[in-house]
């Protein structure tokens, strides 16, 4: 029974280890071949290791290419992404914990938003924006993104786990809504927290369709319309594109591999398999 486990064991691990590697095979080539020159990424053999490993193609994004401005454009947007995740988790706690007239009514809305694809607003959105002055400006690009109805609806489903009881104990001793918030449900949202700040870090930093729509100065685009730019511009430079999507996929690989154990643990408090 013992040797059958342990066998059973090893050729699971067997099947998951070259599963894994099949899946990061092209992320490994794509990152390596960002390091080759322009004569090695095509040589014929192939070659998986650079054999005269250079910084050249990345050095050539933020020179000459412009890579510099979208990335700062890019962590412009993540931040205030952060911050429309403070108003999310404010929403969420106060459809979890308060109680108001029509609570119920306003939260079936929220959900409903959720079911109508993101394409189809886009338009009227847009429309609302130009009315305001807002396009082709920072602030359109990031102000429709700071409100996430599935935000709203995970941590909202994250608060009613927490005792009412134990907001009521911290009422009665004088706390205040903004103390009970920031010093006590926070704390105890972390698991939840984590997985939010992971999903809006890895939308906000591959934010592509609504900074294209709404920006017409090169100014103010993003890394993911950069990237575009950069394979349509430079076709046969496979090294350069292969730098570009290096460094798009690098700093999401590594937010991912750090709280990886959260992501999991978030989704088993919120029911979600």
């Amino acid at each position: 029974m013992h040797a059958r486990n342990y066998w059973g064991k090893t050729l699971t691990t067997i099947i998951l280890t070259i599963g894994g590697i099949l899946v990061a095979l092209p992320f490994i080539w794509m990152i390596l071949s960002s390091f080759k020159d322009e004569k090695e990424v095509l040589s014929i053999p192939p070659t998986l290791i650079p054999k005269h490993p250079t910084f050249h193609h990345y050095i050539e994004l933020f020179q000459n290419l412009n890579f510099g401005t979208y990335f700062t454009n890019t962590l412009i947007i993540v931040v205030f992404s952060m911050f429309g995740l403070l108003l999310n988790t404010m929403a969420g706690y106060g459809f979890g914990k308060f109680h108001f007239k029509a609570k119920e009514f306003w939260f079936i809305i929220v959900l409903m938003t959720m079911m109508i694809p993101g394409q189809v607003s886009m338009i009227p959105t847009y429309l609302i924006l130009n009315k305001m002055a807002l396009t082709n400006t920072m602030a359109g690009i990031v102000l429709p993104g700071l409100v996430a109805a599935f935000n709203i609806f995970l941590i909202r489903q994250f608060m009613e786990t927490i005792p009412d009881d134990l907001i009521e104990a911290a009422r009665l001793d004088g706390a205040g809504e903004f103390y009970i918030f920031f010093r006590l449900i926070i704390p105890l949202s972390k698991p939840i927290l984590a997985v939010q700040i992971i999903l809006t870090f890895i939308g906000a930093w591959n934010s592509f369709l609504w900074p294209l729509i709404v920006a017409n100065d090169e100014s103010l685009y993003t890394l993911s319309v950069g990237l575009s730019l950069l394979q349509d511009e430079n076709v046969t430079n496979y090294g350069l594109q292969m730098a570009g999507a290096a460094f798009m996929v690098i700093p999401i690989l590594i937010i991912f591999i750090i709280f990886q154990k959260y992501i999991v643990e978030g989704f088993n408090f919120t029911g979600i398999k």
